[in-house]
């Protein structure tokens, strides 16, 4: 009977199976772990299918193996111990190392995958797959990528440059490039029955990126001085929390004076209106009266050019790159402060809103935010330099309320020595020591 057993020397499987009344014994490269003696009886089940139906082929199972020449057919049509006519019809089975091309299954994944996916995202991945991913791994067996090919892959990525810069590859730019290969390899490995060779693969640990947000006074330098077709961007961008795409991308549809809310519903990236980075960040914005003030004043001076509230001449949106270039990194320069990107804006609103007080559970709907735990893992630490909430009001408070009662009162030298003494007469009178 046939059956899968693993080497004691080196602990791989191999086949064990009767054919034409003899014994063989296959070798696979395959480690003995449950998934790939699932995947060697697979292929076991359809070998024995195929002997007991006369169509077995032995060289399609074991293209390697120095068995198969016994059965190739022979000058005239013949074969060794079997006719030509039982291995015309080649079996359905692959050799037990046979997959798609990396290339192919790249496409097919892609294909079927990319409907879920939001525009940027499809154009990103698909430049990764054709510029880096499919010219190196394309002409591979998916099955055939190992954990040493997935690893000195990522071992050049760190040693390369960023286009057109000097500095190495970021971790999390490796990260995002490694991505698109593990769900390739993955995907394949989940039809095929082989082992992901990202299993034990981690992704490298990515710096924590701080959040640098703007002083009140320095928010107010700048909506004081910057241009004054540029004000109320700004004033929007510092007290909404508004991501760079959902400012741009807000449509006057969407700005909601009755009710004083600005409904996060689009963005827009790479110049095209896109759906929210997530469900999440679909939320309605809570107007402030400067808000509010500064969305009306918008509308008398572009409600009429289009429908995106902060447009250019045309009525067509800005774009952003054109606005850090040329009117807010100037204005910083202009003012001595710090160069920031924009999005700080957002971080600043953030800070702010802590600050003030304002309850976390309302700052994180705000912000688009799911949860209240990122809010406090990357501003709560900004608070107490705005507000003084760094333990010096629990100190303020014990000292009104108790006073100095509870510390220690330091007496005289004098008064020390008249307390020893009398110490030293009490103890004697009892029959102490005293040392």
């Amino acid at each position: 009977m046939a059956s899968i057993r693993a080497r004691k020397d080196n602990g791989m499987l191999f086949i064990d199976f009767r054919y034409q009344d003899k014994r063989y014994r296959e070798q696979t490269a395959l480690g003995d772990t449950a998934a790939n003696r699932k995947r060697l009886q697979k292929v076991l089940d359809r070998i024995e299918a195929d002997i007991a139906a006369g169509t077995f082929d032995y060289r399609r199972f074991f293209p390697g193996s120095k068995n198969a020449a016994k059965f190739d057919p022979a000058p005239g049509g013949m074969v060794g111990p079997v006719s030509a006519a039982a291995v015309a019809l080649p079996s359905a089975a692959a050799s037990v190392a046979s997959t798609p091309l990396f290339k192919d299954f790249a496409e097919t994944w892609y294909g079927e995958k990319e409907v879920e996916w939001r525009r940027s995202y499809k154009t990103t991945l698909r430049a990764t797959l054709d510029r880096a991913l499919i010219p190196r791994f394309g002409e591979k067996e998916v099955g055939q990528i190992s954990k040493a090919d997935v690893l000195a892959y990522r071992a050049e990525l760190g040693k390369a440059t960023a286009k057109g810069k000097q500095t190495k590859l970021s971790a999390a730019r490796i990260n995002k490039m490694l991505n698109p290969l593990r769900q390739v390899l993955n995907e394949a490995a989940d039809r095929f029955d082989f082992r992901t060779p990202f299993d034990s693969v981690k992704q490298l640990k990515t710096k924590r990126t701080d959040v640098d947000p703007f002083t009140l006074a320095e928010v107010k330098q700048i909506l004081d001085t910057v241009r004054p077709d540029f004000r109320h961007y700004f004033t929007v961008r510092f007290f909404t929390g508004l991501r760079t795409g959902e400012v741009d991308g807000l449509q006057w549809k969407y700005v909601d004076f009755d009710n004083r809310l600005i409904l996060v519903r689009e963005t827009i990236v790479g110049g095209e209106e896109e759906y929210t980075k997530t469900d999440g960040s679909q939320r309605d914005i809570q107007m402030s009266q400067l808000v509010f003030d500064a969305l009306q004043a918008q509308f008398e001076a572009t409600g009429k050019l289009g429908k995106f509230v902060f447009c250019n001449r045309l009525g067509t949106p800005l774009d952003h790159k054109n606005v850090t270039n040329r009117v807010w990194y100037p204005l910083l320069r202009h003012l001595n402060l710090k160069q920031r990107r924009p999005y700080q804006c957002r971080h600043t609103a953030a800070t702010l809103w802590l600050a003030s007080g304002e309850a976390p559970e309302w700052i994180a709907r705000q912000l688009g935010h799911t949860t209240t735990e990122m809010l406090f893992r990357v501003y709560s630490r900004y608070v107490p330099n705005l507000t003084r909430r760094d333990g010096s009001a629990f100190e303020r408070l014990i000292t009104q309320t108790l006073g100095t009662q509870l510390l220690p009162v330091k007496t005289a030298p004098a008064e020390e020595a008249e307390q020893e003494a009398e110490l030293l007469a009490e103890n004697a009178a009892q029959g102490g020591d005293h040392e």
